[in-house]
């Protein structure tokens, strides 16, 4: 068809799709497209949309919903038969559908984008208080059943406006042209990255009919109860044989000064608000690793080393680094680590420091313990430690229940297929992910000084946020494009073999 017709039937297809989209339950404003970028370019829209999803998929008698948000972008979709792309939201407020790479491949691919909030995260709670007994439906388990709900919710409304566009333009010939006739789905394609990317790995694992692959970014696939891997096998790797010994007198010189003067020592971090003395070494510790997670090893390293070797105060140095850098920059926040923000049932912009606490002390853990020798962190950084808060912050007899998680999934011997993994080289989470590579399983590491968290999606740093997730700031660009390649070669050959199955089956 011509552009000046596709782009006819696409405006008219958003609109029919409005009016449809009342009668499916939704609970704000009919969509509408957006055209054209957010005022910032970060995002490729920020406009909230609304699905009413089942509040416990796994019962037959309570039939309660609640209101989930959601976003769509589709000023790249090829109409009627392109593919969506679905990106997961994970433990956070979902506030758009990011600028990354992910647009890029929605314009190779002519896609659509939608992206889900992950229930009880961001405006998609269904309960008016965090308490724990209203936390029973948070869960991973939960999470993909939303997805499946959701991409079911969504193709419907996709044929019915699809149906209605044609029927509307009178172009019947079109229709058979097309082969909508027969209502088949659109071909879906899943992303995620982090814990989202887990969400995408276990979602082509359990319902690989409503997706025809994933893409599983730093996906922490691996549930891991204490996973010393975090500093021991990454992050004194990364910051390298200058940095690593400064980080751990760091350590001990905060330690001393937490015994001689611990309001002053905490003052100098604008952490005073943390009255037990192991959260704050907790943020001590999180401030050293984000730098390098995030791809920003130099922001941490170069000064401290420099510090080291001029004989500066290294407490003082470090002090500076967390205030200019990790607050400023990445937005690391000392009420993150208060256990009275982390007590607080009510609804907040910060709430997902409560509700992630709450996923790792039931479901994944990944407590990340000082290792028994050569530690980065501190050691009162421990199990008990995270025992301690979970009980604290939900009760008593709260565990993660790992093994049973990585029996349910598989962990990082999970046995699906077209699912591509990615790792940056220096991320400490790629330990928790599927490094290993297989004909069904593809499995691709970026290498590069500065490739961490997300860096295949995020470019380099993978935060502060890159527009379209541009790679020229990484140490190695080609290390990423490499890597991109792959993934590119991987959805078109699984789109193409998924639309082979759809076509045979009308």
């Amino acid at each position: 068809m011509t552009t000046a017709i596709g782009y006819a039937l696409l405006m008219t297809f958003t609109v029919l799709l409005s009016y449809t989209s009342l009668s499916h339950g939704l609970l704000q404003d009919p969509r509408r497209i957006s055209h054209g970028l957010s005022a910032s370019g970060k995002y490729l829209t920020r406009d909230e949309l609304w699905f009413n999803q089942t509040l416990d998929h796994f019962s037959p008698y309570d039939h309660r919903k609640f209101g989930q948000r959601y976003y769509e972008y589709l000023d790249h979709l090829r109409v009627p038969d392109g593919p969506i792309f679905l990106m997961i939201c994970g433990e956070g407020p979902c506030n758009g559908i990011p600028n990354d790479y992910l647009s890029v491949l929605a314009k190779k691919f002519e896609a659509g984008v939608v992206s889900l909030e992950h229930r009880y995260y961001g405006k998609s709670s269904p309960f008016n208080s965090l308490a724990t007994e209203n936390l029973k439906y948070l869960s991973s388990k939960q999470a993909l059943s939303d997805l499946a709900a959701f991409r079911e919710y969504y193709q419907a409304s996709l044929l019915c406006c699809f149906c209605n566009v044609l029927e509307a333009a009178s172009i019947d010939s079109l229709n058979v042209k097309l082969n909508r006739s027969g209502k088949v789905d659109n071909p879906w394609f899943f992303f995620g990255a982090s814990y989202s990317g887990a969400l995408s790995a276990w979602f082509r694992l359990k319902f690989p009919h409503l997706t025809c692959g994933s893409l599983a970014s730093s996906a922490v696939v691996r549930a891991v109860y204490e996973y010393f891997e975090y500093d021991q096998q990454q992050i004194g790797e990364s910051v390298g044989p200058e940095c690593k010994p400064v980080l751990q007198e760091i350590n001990k010189l905060v330690e001393l000064g937490l015994k001689v003067n611990n309001k002053a020592m905490k003052a100098l971090f604008n952490a005073t608000e943390l009255d037990v003395d192991a959260d704050f070494l907790y943020l001590i510790a999180d401030a050293q690793v984000v730098a390098v997670q995030y791809g920003n090893p130099d922001k941490l390293c170069v000064p401290l080393v420099e510090a080291k070797k001029n004989g500066s105060d290294l407490v003082e140095a470090y002090a500076k680094y967390v205030r200019e850098y990790c607050v400023e920059v990445f937005g690391l926040s000392s009420k993150t680590y208060s256990r009275k923000h982390l007590l607080d049932t009510r609804i907040t912009p910060e709430s997902a420091d409560r509700l992630w606490w709450f996923q790792t002390c039931t479901e994944v853990a990944y407590f990340q313990v000082a290792p028994g020798n050569d530690s980065i962190r501190s050691h009162q950084i421990n199990t008990e430690y995270h025992l301690d808060l979970c009980n604290s912050l939900f009760g008593k007899g709260v565990y993660p229940e790992v093994d049973a998680t990585n029996l349910y999934y598989g962990g990082d011997r999970i046995a699906a297929t077209k699912i591509v993994f990615t790792n940056g080289s220096q991320d400490p989470w790629r330990h928790a992910s599927k490094q290993t590579s297989s004909p069904d399983l593809p499995s691709y590491i970026v290498n590069c000084h500065n490739c961490g968290h997300g860096s295949d999606l995020r470019g380099c740093p993978q935060s502060p946020m890159i527009i379209e997730g541009d790679s020229k700031n990484c140490s190695s660009p080609d290390a990423v494009n490499k890597v991109r390649q792959h993934i590119i070669e991987h959805i078109d050959l699984w789109l193409s073999e998924c639309r082979g199955v759809l076509r045979s089956s009308m």
